[in-house]
């Protein structure tokens, strides 16, 4: 499995392609696109190493990880999947641009299949495990390579920090539960790709909620 990563839009989000060597299958997650120009990397490096992305998928539904869903929808013909617990923000996504001054063009395609606790996502040899984990957001998702031993968190974990709770939606008790009880309970060298900002671990991250790694 390889990762390819792309900062985008003015928040320096962190969109993942992730991607089979073997047989060209991919899948991406968190299209934050905010303009042509940004998709056109991730489109060029598809192209490039003659990838096929088979799925998109959303850690939650805020603005900046959300933003590149209608490029993807009209070049990939690809449709996002989410959690339904976070439909509310894209379906006021012209809030959300208001709220942090960002000139919204498009009306954001709203997401059609829908992801839960437990599910696995296959593409390829790649297999995804989705964990929930509210408090960023209502509908915080993680996804887990447990044979790489990779974790896309969204916004819910950071290095050195964690997912800000005063977004709607967002609650710091529910947050911190899914942190201790979703997320540190998995194996301390578990590399943590974050959706802003440097990688970190899980054995890294303990200490600063005072676990012992």
């Amino acid at each position: 499995m390889k990762i390819q990563g792309f900062v985008c839009n003015p928040f320096q989000e962190n969109a993942y392609l992730v991607y089979d060597e073997a047989n060209g299958e991919a899948l991406l997650i968190d299209p934050g696109f905010y303009n042509e120009d940004e998709f056109l990397k991730a489109d060029c490096f598809v192209k490039k190493n003659g990838l096929t992305v088979r799925r998109v998928l959303n850690t939650h539904l805020h603005l900046d990880h959300c933003m590149g869903n209608g490029w993807v929808l009209r070049k990939w013909n690809l449709e996002a999947e989410a959690s339904e617990n976070d439909l509310f923000l894209i379906q006021h996504a012209d809030h959300q641009a208001q709220m942090f001054s960002l000139a919204l063009e498009e009306t954001l395609p709203l997401p059609k299949s829908f992801l839960k606790e437990g599910d696995l996502i296959l593409v390829g040899n790649i297999q995804l495990k989705v964990i929930e984990v509210p408090g960023h957001s209502r509908g915080g998702l993680a996804f887990y390579e447990e044979r790489e031993n990779i974790l896309f968190v969204g916004d819910t974990l950071f290095r050195g920090s964690y997912g800000r709770t005063d977004l709607p939606g967002g609650d710091t008790e529910k947050l911190f539960d899914s942190i201790r009880q979703k997320l540190l309970v998995l194996p301390d060298d578990t590399l943590v790709l974050c959706g802003h900002g440097p990688a970190t671990t899980i054995g890294d991250e303990k200490l600063q909620f005072g676990l012992q790694s």
